[in-house]
């Protein structure tokens, strides 16, 4: 299934204090698998989702920079908390307060990933939407994407030296 291009509709779904949504990738962030609660708010099947690239659900106002990131951050096999806005299928969005570790086999190799989502508190999506309209505004800036995550990497850095913190204690600061 390749996916269509979706417009988002401004439309959002929120996650239920009391819900988690939990999903499994291979090495490559393809979805190994999918609860129902991540089914159900990214408006696919389960079997729609397995095979996927985990970024079926990714938003066009989410930074690139948060996924690299990420992405740094897991090759390192470390942990990752972040605030993450979704894609559904259907136009509508959702936020996340997502938690991303590596999996690993009986021989100690990384092997995939593993995310938990739970329901961000409402201050905290505030807070982070007005940072990542900022990181977005940079990527778009620029005319090749490379230059624009460059850009927002840039900024994303010197918003942490700024405030003295590095992004584990900014997403912890945000988090009640």
């Amino acid at each position: 299934m390749r996916q269509a291009t979706i417009t988002p509709t401004g439309v959002e779904n929120k996650l239920s204090p009391d819900e988690l949504i939990v999903s499994k990738t291979d090495l490559k962030g393809v979805i190994t698998y999918a609860n129902e609660t991540f089914a159900r708010l990214a408006v696919y099947s389960q079997e729609e989702l397995l095979g996927q690239p985990h970024n079926i659900v990714r938003h066009p106002d989410m930074p690139r920079a948060v996924f690299r990131f990420m992405w740094d951050t897991l090759d390192a096999e470390r942990e990752i908390f972040a605030y993450v806005i979704n894609l559904a299928s259907d136009g509508s969005h959702y936020w996340v307060f997502a938690h991303v570790t590596p999996t690993y086999d009986r021989h100690g190799q990384v092997v995939g990933y593993h995310s938990s989502r739970r329901a961000p508190a409402p201050k905290a999506v505030t807070a982070v939407s007005g940072l990542y309209a900022q990181l977005r505004r940079v990527e778009t800036e620029h005319a090749r994407p490379s230059e624009g995550l460059a850009a927002s990497m840039s900024m994303l850095s010197s918003v942490l030296a700024e405030r003295g913190m590095s992004y584990d204690e900014l997403v912890w600061e945000l988090t009640p």
